[in-house]
């Protein structure tokens, strides 16, 4: 049987996009289940202790832009590093995700191309309309999937990810939590991936 990744992410963060083919990556290797749960950023720092870009220290935002160009060459990546439309309330965009998953179709096409949309080609993804021709483009009802992502049980989704998000420790985006194990940022996509080699049981804090 598959093993289960609970990957939380927002489509608005840029450590989930630069993270993103390489989580798949491991996804293929070791066929894994991927349990896709967006959640809401703000909500989250505020829960735990972080702070939203704009209120850390200078310091802090500096060293952000440093640590940006570093893994945009990592990782191979061409993106802008101050997008036009960011940040943007991603409720919408993360909605669609649910959605499809409610309708059991697969969003990562829509997400590859939602979080390109974002960083390279700097569309502007609070837009409904612009969200749709992105889902349509990777397959998805569109103007369905926008048009279900304002209901209410999506928003009670929604909501209910960041309350599991919570309970399981995680607090950035993204997040990867294997057997109760939380793997947080794209550069411990390797640590993720040892584990996974290695078969060992999940670490704990509660020691």
């Amino acid at each position: 049987m598959s093993r289960q990744v609970d990957y939380y992410f927002s489509i608005q963060s840029p450590w989930a996009y630069i993270g993103h083919q390489a989580f798949r990556d491991l996804v293929s290797t070791y066929d894994l289940k991927v349990n896709h749960k967006p959640v809401v950023l703000v909500d989250l720092f505020s829960e735990t202790g972080g702070l939203p870009l704009m209120k850390r220290h200078p310091v802090r935002q500096r060293y952000r832009m440093v640590e940006l160009q570093r893994w945009r060459d990592k990782r191979g990546l061409k993106f802008n590093l101050q997008p036009a439309h960011w940040p943007f309330n991603a409720r919408l965009a993360d909605g669609v995700v649910i959605a499809a998953l409610e309708g059991g179709l697969d969003p990562d096409r829509y997400l590859r191309r939602a979080f390109a949309g974002v960083w390279q080609d700097q569309l502007n993804l609070a837009d409904p309309a612009t969200i749709a021709k992105l889902a349509d483009e990777s397959g998805l009802p569109g103007k369905q999937l926008v048009e279900r992502s304002g209901a209410d049980d999506i928003t009670a989704a929604y909501e209910q990810n960041r309350q599991e998000a919570l309970a399981a420790d995680v607090f950035g985006s993204p997040v990867y939590v294997l057997d109760g194990e939380v793997f947080w940022g794209q550069d411990r996509i390797e640590l993720l991936d040892d584990a996974l080699k290695s078969g060992r049981a999940a670490y704990s804090s509660r020691v």
